[in-house]
């Protein structure tokens, strides 16, 4: 029988060739990257930090500019006041959804945390639903492919006004959403409705591909900087990018109408922004190699798991089954222990905001709730999956890799 070092070192090896595919793709994505700086002339300046009302804030607004154009957007909001990912989707929504008219999702429901802020459970108020916003669901086919006729269908419904997708799955056991499914659809969609705002939850999915979904039809996308585009460096924040006269509607929102992006301050320096920005291809791609790299020891171990080591990425989750609520206690503890920080701990499951399940966790993170770093979690329910994310370093993530490999032969040992 092979010891957990043996096992991770196979995987490794089975897995050369994945690692030459995520290295072109760091270094297609690192070149329009660095473009969109030298485009922007970048410079020493532009990190300063600002206060008050924040007129003319040269660095605020140099972020916004570099950040669309490295995300094949005409525009774009990058603020440290955006709060996580869930913010900065209602926020766009909140922006983009007329009183009165519908959103559409046509990948399901969305996951837990935005459910309570659409107002589809829970009792929290200021919701989509509290202000007038109807939010209407088509699920995805049991392959994992959108319902194109009930899309079809649907968009005769001259009320809906945003058609929302999710690229990433969430707490669900499905593939993320490739940017070819992606432009597919909205080819379709747009052809029936160009009126309508198409906006993506682009979550855990930004450099994963060499395209994002604004190159292939999406109006608006919208995701956390302490996730991928922020290459594990910026500390907190969120963003929401796309064509210039949705973004306008969105600023709106954030700040108060009439004045829009031209008000906000940030007392800190940006430098962690346009640097989290920067590192973002490399670091995303450091993820994708150790999701590449746990996929494969599963498969090994006989887990059930998803994505395949051998299948394209779209996002930077890799999802396995556990079967019961001991086996995501000893997998997340297994990342827990890996983590340079808060190793010695033990995740506990707890009632996390937002969520209607109890949700377990490992973070042993540099920032708090950052998934670029290696983390693990999911709600304690059937089919007891746990979700494991980021790795700044490949090597971290192989180091990982043993610990998990490790828990399993123990736990394989005590089941026998």
């Amino acid at each position: 029988m092979l010891t957990a070092n043996e096992l991770v070192q196979l995987a490794h090896e089975q897995t050369a060739t994945q690692r030459t595919q995520i290295d072109e793709l760091m270094y297609v994505n690192q070149q329009r990257v660095i473009k969109a700086f030298n485009d922007n002339r970048v410079s020493a300046r532009h990190f300063s930090p600002t206060n008050g009302y924040g007129y003319d804030d040269v660095g605020r607004d140099t972020l916004d500019k570099v950040f669309a154009q490295a995300m094949f957007c005409q525009d774009a909001l990058v603020r440290p006041q955006i709060v996580n990912g869930s913010h900065a989707i209602y926020l766009a929504l909140s922006g983009l959804a007329v009183p009165n008219s519908t959103v559409l999702s046509i990948t399901g429901d969305p996951y837990d945390t935005l459910q309570t802020a659409i107002g589809l459970c829970g009792e929290a108020t200021n919701t989509l639903n509290s202000n007038g916003v109807q939010f209407v669901s088509i699920p995805l086919m049991e392959d994992g492919g959108f319902d194109f006729n009930a899309i079809t269908d649907k968009l005769d419904d001259k009320n809906i006004s945003v058609v929302y997708l999710q690229r990433s799955r969430g707490y669900s056991w499905r593939l993320a959403l490739s940017i070819a499914q992606i432009g597919q659809c909205l080819e379709i969609v747009k052809a029936k409705r160009p009126d309508v705002c198409v906006l993506v939850d682009n979550c855990y999915g930004e450099f994963t591909e060499q395209l994002e979904p604004t190159a292939v039809g999406a109006d608006v996308i919208a995701g956390s900087l302490i996730k991928n585009p922020g290459g594990g460096i910026a500390p907190t924040g969120g963003y929401i990018a796309g064509k210039a006269n949705y973004i306008n509607k969105v600023a709106d929102r954030l700040t108060v109408p009439g004045m829009g992006r031209e008000v906000g301050s940030y007392a800190a320096s940006y430098r962690p922004f346009y640097q989290g920005l920067f590192m973002a291809p490399h670091t995303t791609g450091q993820c994708l190699l150790t999701a590449t790299l746990l996929a494969r020891v599963f498969e090994i171990m006989g887990y059930e798991s998803m994505p395949k080591s051998s299948d394209n990425r779209s996002d930077i989750i890799q999802a396995v089954k556990l079967n019961s609520p001991e086996g995501m206690k000893r997998m997340c503890k297994a990342i827990q222990q890996a983590a340079p920080v808060d190793s010695f701990v033990t995740p506990e499951a707890w009632d996390m905001p937002g969520y209607e399940d109890r949700v377990i966790m490992a973070a042993g993170a540099f920032v708090q709730g950052a998934t670029t770093e290696l983390s693990a979690d999911g709600p304690i329910r059937e089919p007891y999956i746990v979700y494991i994310q980021g790795g700044l370093t490949y090597e971290h993530g192989r180091c990982a890799a043993v610990e998990v490999a490790r828990s399993l032969l123990a736990a394989n040992d005590m089941d026998a």
